[in-house]
């Protein structure tokens, strides 16, 4: 499906003069008035940490940030490139220069008009280095932003680079809310104000965050009056809101989705969506670890790992194994690497060849008289990842390493541990991006601040391979580029891959126009609706 991106359209081409060819006047949904009301309550696990979604890096923050700003451009339910903010668009001769075509009309929430110049202040404000942002690597790629005029922005760039047009999907900033404003104290952390499909209401901490519709929106008012995230940190209480028809809409687990929605209260209200989401669960080593920072002690832990158990056991078969961070389907990814099945006399040989012995036969290993001892810290409320935790509690206990589980709730465990390094193994999850450049999780400059790179894998090669695949158009050497990547990480195992996870969506049945597709089933969320008869809620303002 990847192959249909626009952005490979520019990989394979010298020119694209307006591959967002809708006209202008043309891109408003014809909307019905019929279908305006009710609301819908997503169930979230996770608390937002900001929503200004340059400095976020959560996915609960860019749920709702999503649906309060617009890119430039944006991912069709096709997974094609297409217009947002830019009507159409094009590319030069040398692929250097982009030259962006901005809507007329297009209003912030507060009423304000959108124009180039909040472009160009996005821009700016991405590469202050006071900014402390994880996603200035594309944009500082970039030599200058000029704006000829309110409705046109052109993108110089200091060399042709491949990701160029999928970084411009970023949510843009109002210039005239936060010229002169120190943007880690901002207001629109908590009270945003965008261009979106969904205007901001109010944030109860640690209960919810509600947004309602915005009436002016350029593609059309969106259906639904409401929508509304409710914080339940936890999956199995979560349930039980759902089946009490508390909310609308959660991610089931895999035992819920396999074992739990027979129960006549499902059937009856709830459909059930399952598709492989492009996300990938992963072990994550912090490489400052003095015992960690030697490959074959993180091979062994992966040899220690029994993903098929974990996937069959845990997932209910949902899930399929991983074995690096592209996706399978996608011509990005390689299933010619080194594999690691669960082989624990590897994994006990590699150990020894790394200098660790039992000398004191207490069951536990020992190096320099030091005891391999480790903490395994995963999120609050994720079954899944707590009940991996415990299963490589139990196996890596048999290679002769003791270790502790430590539960935290979400924002506790990103901003006081994940941010500042303060683990030894973590159990987490990445969204693979529709545009494969590992750069922002892989490369070395990225280990360091609050970027994403934070286990602090460092291998001159890989960041060698990453700068060349970010300028390399041809799609078959980018590929190539891609897979070489996958076989080091294979080989380094900065991460054991655990598997590729399918998404799995329970949804109360009266909302219709509900539809599915390669990017998932809420790509067409404005269009959304409840017949009158069937509306539970009605939004007064």
């Amino acid at each position: 499906m990847l192959k249909k991106l626009c952005i490979l359209i520019l990989l394979a081409s010298t020119l694209i003069s307006g591959c967002g060819k809708e006209r202008e006047d043309a891109v408003k949904r014809k909307t019905d008035s019929a279908k305006f009301g009710d609301s819908i309550i997503e169930g979230s696990i996770g608390e937002p940490s900001n929503l200004i979604p340059i400095l976020a890096t959560d996915s609960s923050s860019h749920a709702i940030a999503g649906l309060i700003y617009n890119g430039l451009l944006k991912y069709d339910k096709n997974l094609n490139l297409t217009g947002d903010l830019a009507y159409k668009w094009e590319v030069s001769d040398d692929k250097k220069i982009i030259t962006f075509h901005l809507r007329k009309g297009v209003k912030w929430h507060d009423d304000t008009e959108f124009t180039s110049k909040d472009v160009k202040f996005t821009y700016e404000t991405i590469v202050d280095n006071n900014t402390p942002t994880a996603y200035d690597s594309d944009f500082r790629i970039i030599d200058k932003v000029e704006t000829p005029d309110d409705y046109t922005v052109k993108v110089y760039y200091k060399t042709a680079y491949a990701p160029a047009l999928s970084s411009w999907t970023i949510g843009i900033l109002p210039y005239h809310k936060l010229k002169g404003v120190t943007i880690t104290k901002s207001e629109l952390q908590r009270s945003p104000i965008g261009t979106g499909p969904y205007k901001f209401k109010e944030w109860k901490s640690g209960l919810s965050i509600t947004l309602e519709a915005n009436d002016n929106y350029y593609e059309g008012r969106p259906n639904l009056d409401r929508y509304t995230m409710k914080i339940i940190p936890d999956t199995s209480t979560m349930f039980l809101e759902l089946l009490n028809k508390n909310i609308d809409i959660m991610g089931l687990s895999p035992l819920q989705f396999a074992k739990q929605t027979s129960n006549p209260r499902f059937v009856s209200d709830y459909n059930k969506y399952s598709y492989l989401s492009n996300s990938y669960t992963y072990i994550g080593y912090n490489l400052k670890h003095k015992f960690l920072q030697d490959k074959r002690v993180r091979q062994a832990l992966s040899y220690a790992t029994p993903k098929e158990d974990i996937i069959k056991g845990v997932l209910f078969g949902l899930g399929v194994p991983a074995d690096g961070p592209f996706k399978p389907g996608t011509i990005w990814y390689t299933d010619n690497v080194t594999k690691y099945k669960y082989d624990l006399e590897k994994a006990k040989l590699l150990l020894k060849e790394a200098g660790f012995d039992d000398k004191n036969g207490d069951g536990i290993l020992e190096k320099d008289g030091v005891p391999f001892s480790i903490t395994i810290t995963t999120n609050q409320g994720n079954t899944t990842r707590s009940s991996i935790a415990e299963i490589i509690q139990h196996t890596w206990k048999k290679i002769g390493i003791k270790t502790e589980i430590r539960i935290l709730e979400w924002a506790t465990f990103i901003t006081e541990y994940i941010d500042k390094r303060n683990f030894d193994v973590v159990i987490l999850g990445w969204t693979i991006p529709m545009e494969p450049d590992p750069y922002d999780v892989w490369h070395s400059s990225r280990c360091g601040g609050k970027n994403l790179n934070f286990i602090c894998y460092q291998n001159k090669e890989v960041d060698k391979l990453i700068e060349q695949g970010r300028i390399e158009f041809d799609l078959k050497k980018r590929s190539d580029i891609y897979h070489k990547i996958s076989q080091i990480l294979a080989e380094d195992q900065p991460y054991t891959f655990l598997f590729y996870p399918k998404a799995l969506i329970a949804l109360h049945k009266r909302f219709k126009n509900v539809e599915e597709a390669p990017a998932g089933i809420m790509h067409n969320f404005i269009d959304w609706y409840v017949e009158k008869d069937q509306r539970r809620y009605k939004l007064t303002r």
